[in-house]
């Protein structure tokens, strides 16, 4: 199996004026198109075929690997499983249905409350990485990973393995730079006009 880029089901424009047309553009075409370059390669070098990228993911251990080798699949192949989980849970406009507010009204006493948790873990995580809304033991955390590490890998540094992704945002400064610049926070706060609700209730309801 060869990695390609996956295409999007909306336009570069699609999202404007929260992600704005440029930014998803070099988004998709540069910096995801990179990630499954370099994954492709250290495949190729070793090997490895037929394999789903986040079966990948849960067993690069499995896999006589270098350390460096390891490293580099866990950012490059990561950031491959990232960016092709994001782009299907973004679509302007669309607001929490009955099913999704009743989940985290439950699992976190509203969904104000629940945007104001993602929103500060998201302002105060340092550095380059994710931060995630995941499924784990039928219970929904908030959590963030470093780089391009995702629930999926199992790793010292991720303390929700066996986790299942519903919601996913970048963090990383050039999912936002272009045009929201130092100011994090506009952005974080812009994901909820294009965060696809419909998708993540689907993604809760089949994540079992």
């Amino acid at each position: 199996m060869v990695y390609k880029l996956p295409l999007l089901s909306y336009d570069y424009n699609a999202l404007e004026p929260f992600f704005d047309e440029q930014t998803m553009f070099i988004h998709h075409t540069k910096h995801h198109q990179n990630y499954i370059n370099n994954t492709n390669i250290i495949l190729k070098q070793n090997n490895i075929k037929d394999i789903n990228i986040n079966t990948l993911l849960s067993k690069i251990n499995n896999f006589s690997l270098t350390e460096q080798q390891k490293i580099s699949l866990y950012n490059n192949a990561g950031g491959h499983a990232n960016h092709s989980f994001f782009w299907t849970i973004l679509k302007k406009n669309i607001t929490p249905n009955n099913i999704i507010s009743e989940i985290l009204t439950h699992h976190f006493g509203s969904i104000d409350n629940f945007k104001q948790e993602f929103e500060q873990k998201a302002l105060n995580f340092f550095g380059s990485g994710w931060i995630w809304l995941v499924s784990i033991n039928n219970k929904l955390k908030i959590t963030t990973t470093i780089n391009q590490y995702n629930p999926l890998m199992h790793i010292k540094t991720n303390n929700f393995i066996g986790s299942y992704p519903l919601i996913g945002l970048d963090l990383w400064e050039h999912a936002y730079y272009l045009k929201y610049q130092n100011q994090k926070n506009l952005y974080i706060q812009s994901f909820w006009n294009v965060l696809n609700w419909d998708k993540v209730t689907e993604l809760f309801l089949n994540k079992n």
